[in-house]
């Protein structure tokens, strides 16, 4: 009976007046810390260079200097051939990997292998010197030309810098390939289309939105990676700025200039990059 008065009782709930308390925001001290360790080391570090030993008075008067100027251009020329080059190989040697045709797959497969498995410098240094091995380039009854007199810096680092970006843009290229439905091939083999105009008209053109961000990235690398063409004395940008201050001993002041540079460089070209990237992504929009 008790136990029924109990269960059939009036219930009460016991109210708090939450007034009387003050929200206190989690602190995350950890982040706190890590910001003022970050804060300080970019201080020291600016502080540091404001101190130095450097004349930044010279990084203004070189930044826009005559040589420097050329290696600029000669650096954007030379990331924008390459570059081209190298997806035009890319593409060949990503549709010949996919090839039944096994002649025509491992020799795709042996490029890759070659031109990724050996260091960039190393193949700069091998099309520059090319004339060691081979002395002359002839046709039999057509043409002979002294190999020196061809393979000047311009065309060595062209090569080089190609064709190594070709075995790189053939994997980016063949993974875009294999991104596409299996069903895209099938539709353009049933209406009769040859392999090639379907890979032309219908998946290459899908493949795009996943081949373009890897690409993109790839050519921002190549405008940095076209200071290696240095070695093989290419009038680029480095190389430029290194016979400036061979001459005047500004090493670090020059080195500045190149820096400031290829960050503008990069900076563009990273712009350019989103919006190719919104462009071909445009048929990617979810429907909601």
């Amino acid at each position: 009976m008790a136990l029924e008065n109990i269960l059939s009782g009036p219930t009460t709930t016991t109210k708090y007046d939450l007034s009387k308390h003050q929200y206190v925001p989690h602190r995350y001290y950890g982040r706190m810390c890590s910001a003022v360790v970050i804060v300080s080391l970019l201080v020291m570090l600016v502080k540091a260079f404001a101190e130095g030993n450097i004349e930044w008075s010279y990084v203004g008067q070189f930044f826009t200097a005559q040589s420097i100027l050329n290696g600029v251009v000669n650096t954007i020329i030379m990331s924008i051939l390459a570059m081209c080059l190298g997806v035009v190989f890319g593409v060949i040697a990503a549709i010949m990997h996919l090839s039944r045709n096994p002649v025509l797959h491992y020799t795709a497969v042996a490029y890759a292998w070659v031109f990724r498995g050996t260091p960039l410098i190393l193949q700069l240094l091998l099309w520059f010197n090319l004339a060691l091995v081979f002395p002359t380039i002839s046709i039999p009854g057509l043409f002979s030309v002294e190999t020196v007199t061809v393979m000047t810096p311009f065309v060595a680092a062209l090569l080089g810098l190609s064709i190594n970006q070709g075995a790189y843009t053939s994997e980016v290229v063949r993974a875009g390939l294999l991104s596409v439905d299996i069903g895209q091939y099938e539709a353009a083999k049933s209406i009769g289309m040859p392999h090639l105009q379907a890979l032309k008209r219908i998946i290459l053109p899908q493949a795009m939105k996943v081949i373009i961000p890897p690409i993109g990235n790839e050519f921002i690398s190549m405008i940095k990676t076209t200071s290696l063409a240095s070695m093989i004395q290419y009038s680029e940008l480095l190389y430029n700025s290194q016979n400036i201050y061979y001459a005047n001993a500004r090493v670090m002041e020059l080195l500045f200039v190149a820096a400031i540079w290829y960050l503008m460089i990069v900076t563009v070209m990273s712009i350019g990059q989103h919006q190719l990237e919104k462009y071909f992504s445009k048929g990617n929009k979810k429907i909601h």
